[in-house]
């Protein structure tokens, strides 16, 4: 896994990090203008015959942005994983903070992990986490599929796709922080549901990059100016 910062808005500081495993790509939640500009001049540069489907796969990504911007999440990753039939199995990641009112966010996890306890028939069960006390919901559900709608279909396309989450109390307890994956291979749901978990349990709100206690920054390079700075101040 490689360790993935948040997207915090306005260029603040994320407030956590996590591991993103193999084969999952961050998308850009908040694309440059100059970039959107740049790819809607390549689509229209493109055959009328391959136009077309660009143009539909441009305002997807388009709304997928937006509605995932306005549910406030703050990272997402597709992933693409080989499957025996010799193609492609996707999977999206997504991960968010939702505030909550006052600083009672621990003492709903609290109550969530209490209730996931009772309720492990329906997909639920409280977890210890590195980063604090969890819970993990998962289930099965139909839901709108991209793409045109079938020939002759009464309406959009739709599919089976296994949803699992896990909520966390966030850095300082305001917020509740939500990892969730979701993949139409429901048949491969325990494989998944190892991949949301081992995600989770890499989730810290301490910057990764930083040295921990008892531990030095790396030596600077002889000769610089923090070097000397280093001799003189031991």
């Amino acid at each position: 896994m490689t360790d993935t910062p948040t997207r915090a808005p306005h260029g603040r500081t994320p407030a956590f990090w996590y591991g993103l495993p193999h084969g999952y790509v961050r998308i850009d939640l908040d694309p440059p203008l100059d970039g959107v500009v740049e790819l809607v001049r390549q689509v229209m540069a493109m055959p009328e015959d391959e136009r077309d489907r660009a143009e539909e796969v441009l305002r997807f990504y388009a709304a997928t942005v937006s509605a995932l911007n306005a549910q406030r999440v703050q990272s997402c990753a597709l992933g693409l994983h080989p499957n025996d039939d010799g193609g492609l199995t996707s999977s999206v990641l997504t991960v968010s903070a939702l505030p909550t009112s006052g600083s009672h966010a621990k003492a709903v996890i609290a109550s969530l992990a209490g209730t996931a306890a009772d309720r492990r028939d329906v997909g639920m069960r409280p977890l210890e986490l590195p980063c604090g006390l969890g819970f993990l919901a998962e289930e099965k559900r139909r839901t709108l599929a991209p793409g045109r709608p079938p020939e002759g279909g009464d309406g959009p396309r739709s599919g089976l796709v296994w949803q699992g989450t896990i909520a966390v109390t966030g850095p300082g307890g305001h917020d509740i922080v939500l990892i969730q994956l979701v993949t139409e291979a429901v048949d491969q749901a325990d494989d998944y549901r190892d991949v949301l978990l081992g995600i989770a349990h890499t989730l810290t709100y301490t910057d990764p990059s930083q040295p921990g206690p008892g531990e030095v920054e790396d030596s600077p390079a002889p000769g610089s100016a923090a070097h000397q700075v280093q001799n003189d101040f031991g």
